[in-house]
């Protein structure tokens, strides 16, 4: 992700240390924030309430954020707003 701390963020930071992130989407967003970007860690991402939000993998189609889903280092992603907040562990790996 971008370290620039000028650029907005789609999301707020919950809860973090050195082994996961606990993040919130708004149902607010606008869908055009949630862009394509690639993390500099391999990641889980773990939902924490129902959802039916998607995440969307270089060269993949969407699939619903309903169990964990694994994102590799660089790998091209974005998530993709469903209903209600969507609230995640991400565990960095």
């Amino acid at each position: 992700m971008d370290n620039n701390t000028n650029v907005t963020k789609p999301y707020v930071n919950i809860e973090e240390n050195s082994q996961y992130i606990i993040r919130e989407f708004s149902q607010e967003i606008d869908s055009r924030e949630l862009v394509w970007h690639r993390d500099k860690e391999n990641r889980l991402v773990v939902p924490l309430e129902n959802t039916d939000w998607k995440v969307q993998l270089d060269n993949q189609l969407p699939v619903l954020l309903t169990t964990p889903i694994f994102i590799k280092k660089s790998q091209w992603h974005r998530v993709l707003k469903g209903t209600g907040m969507l609230k995640v562990k991400i565990y960095k790996l």
